[in-house]
């Protein structure tokens, strides 16, 4: 079975940075719909930034969850003997 290969699945780092990054961002426009008042905008110059951050922060979510899926990281079973480092036990 030299060939064996499997997806990375929960472990690709892409999923976790996107997971990460859109419980971030539903926080942020939850915040930016509900929770600015007049004097946080006038502190920003009339602009929501919690709630451009967070849709800022979910497009970007959604970004690495397409490519997460679209383009899986292939992990090998198995090391090969040329692969292995020097020294390394056999």
């Amino acid at each position: 079975m030299a060939g064996k290969s499997h997806r990375a699945g929960l472990f690709d780092l892409r999923l976790i940075i996107a997971v990460l990054f859109g419980i971030y961002g539903v926080v942020l426009t939850i915040v930016g719909f509900g929770f600015t008042s007049d004097e946080d905008l006038a502190k920003a110059d009339g602009l929501n930034i919690n709630l451009w951050s967070g849709l800022g922060m979910l497009v970007l979510a959604a970004f690495f969850g397409v490519w997460t899926f679209t383009k899986p990281l292939i992990v090998p079973d198995e090391v090969s003997a040329e692969e292995e480092p020097a020294g390394g036990a056999h």
